[in-house]
This record gives structure tokens, sequence and C-alpha cells, in this order.
């Protein structure tokens, strides 16, 4: 459902009303409007293009998802693109959505039902007083909420990678396969965060750039903070991913030794089973010798052959080969 809200003088006079009277709220003195539209057609941009004097390649960006998260700047508007994320059965789902921020109105587009629109409504709400800084306020609201969405992505990631780490080094027997493919989806997951979250600091930062001109200087230090809280959702993940990546390699260095550990039991059994093979090698040959065809040769035989194979086997159980 299409939501809209009318404030004036930084009180909310207004709330859900049909989006053809946003053309005659925004023309009120005092007024600020926002207005939210759910996969809405073009039809549905274009009119609204023409009430606010829309760009035709802001409006174009808006119906083609997909888009780069982004900050555009328009002679009459801003143009943001940002994605709200969230995780559902270990897989990142995201939401675009398209922010368009003129002198009076707040206008966010969305391409489906998945964002929670009525987070951000609360958000601004807890804090009334503020919506006197008009559109600005409502801007903040809206990234902040988004921001605070991606921690609530990582922390669960964060957890899955140190139950990851656990296994590893306490030994858990499991299918080697399964980590792996753990590892490499965790892997994926977070370049794929990475790549919205890096932008973010772009759009974010550029509004800081133009100060006065778009933010309110008593709201520079609430910019400031979602900032921040960028900064360390981007850090975060570039820590995650590097842990992803130990954990990678730790199961292949586990499985390279392993592997030695499997060899140098094999090559030693190897060379224990040569030392009998050697020796009744030697006694079988079809030509006289010392001890051949009498008992003493057996016995003989016998003595080394139980000899050779107690040395060679002390000799590797003390090399811990065995």
């Amino acid at each position: 459902m299409d939501r809209t809200r009318l404030y004036r003088d930084g009180v909310l006079v207004r709330e859900n009303f049909p989006i053809d009277d946003v053309s005659e709220c925004v023309a009120e003195p005092g007024a600020v409007v926002w207005f939210d539209l759910c996969a809405p057609t073009a039809a549905d941009l274009a009119k609204i293009s023409e009430e606010l004097g829309l760009h035709e390649l802001a409006v174009e960006d808006a119906l083609h998802d997909r888009q780069r998260p982004k900050l555009d700047t328009y002679d009459s508007h801003l143009f943001i693109t940002v994605y709200a994320a969230r995780l559902v059965e270990g897989r990142i789902e995201l939401t675009e959505l398209s922010v368009f921020v003129t002198e009076n109105a707040l206008v966010t587009v969305r391409d489906g039902a998945g964002f929670d629109i009525e987070g951000v409504l609360r958000r601004w709400d807890a804090n009334a007083a503020m919506a006197r800084y008009g559109v600005a306020y409502l801007l903040h609201g809206l990234l902040d909420h988004i921001v605070d969405g991606y921690f609530e992505v990582l922390q669960p990631l964060d957890d899955r990678i140190e139950e990851l780490e656990d296994e590893l080094f306490d030994g858990v027997d499991g299918d080697l396969r399964v980590r792996h493919r753990q590892t490499f989806e965790l892997r994926k997951t977070l370049v794929q965060f990475r790549r919205l979250a890096m932008p973010m600091r772009e759009v974010v930062g550029t509004l800081l750039r133009r100060g006065p001109e778009t933010v309110d200087p008593v709201l520079i230090p609430y910019y400031q903070d979602v900032y921040d809280h960028i900064l360390r959702a981007a850090e975060w993940t570039d820590s995650l991913r590097e842990l992803v990546g130990n954990i990678r390699e730790a199961h292949q260095n586990q499985q390279g030794f392993k592997l030695n550990e499997i060899m140098k039991k094999v090559t030693s059994w190897a060379a224990i089973i040569a030392v009998p093979t050697l020796i009744t090698g030697f006694y079988g040959q079809n030509v006289p010798y010392p001890g051949s065809g009498e008992p003493v040769g057996f016995w003989v035989s016998t003595a080394l052959i139980v000899t050779g194979t107690a040395l060679l086997y002390r000799a590797f159980r003390r090399r811990d080969w065995l």
C-alpha cells in the first residue's frame, strides 16, 4: 500500500491521503511531504514526475532495477539509490529503494514489499520534534534505518563463521564437502553485501560534503553517525571475508596434514613389510648357501624377520609415524 504523510512546520498534520493530493500539499507554505510507492508503474512515476519536476533520467533509473548505490544531483532534486538488506535462511534478500529528495518532498520508491517501511515511520515518530528540520531529517531516518539493518545481517554471519572456526579447531567430525560449500557460500554472501555497503559510504559522504546546501548544520552530527556506522559495517564485512578465507585455507591445510599422516603410515608399513620380503626372498634362492635345506636356515631367517620388523616398528613409533 502506498503511504503518504504531510508535515506542516514540523508537525504531522495528515497521513495516508491520496497521492493525487500531493501537488496541493507541496504548494502549502511550510509543508513537507513524504510519500512511498511500492512497485509503481511507469505511469505512476510519470505523474509524480510532472508534479515535482523530476528529471527523466532519474525516473528511468527508478523504473529499472539493479542500479548501483549512488547519489545523482539534478537542478531541482537529488536522486539516491540504496539497498536495504535482510538475512533469510542464510541468504541476503535485497530491496532496492530509489529516493527523490526535493526542497520540501521526499519520495521513496521500492521494488517490493520486503522493506520494513513501518520501521522507518517508528524511527521518525520516536523523535517527532526533529521533524522541524524537514526533508533532511526524514532522509536521515530512512538512511539510518537501512544502515542499522546491515548490522542485523552481519551479526548472524559472524556467529556462523565462529561456529565454523570452532568445528575446525575442535575436531568436530563432518562432511568436508559440506563445510567447503558453506564457506564458499558465506564468502559469496559477504562479497555481495560489500558491493552495496561500500557505495553507501559514498552516498552519505556526498551528503555531508554538500553541507548546508542539503543538510541543516544541526543534523550534521546525525549524518556523521550514519557515516560512521557504514564504515563499521564495511570494515566488519572485510574482516569477515578475510576470516572466511582463512577458514578455507585452514581446511586445505588440514587436508594436507592428514594426507601427510596417511603417507607416513603407508610408507612405514611398506618399509616393515619389505624386511620379511627381502629375507624370505634371499632364503628362497635356488642356489646353495649356508643353512640351505637345514632347520637352522629357517630359524635364522625367522629371527631376522622378527628382529628387523620390530626394530623398524620401534623406530617409526618413536618418530610418531605409526
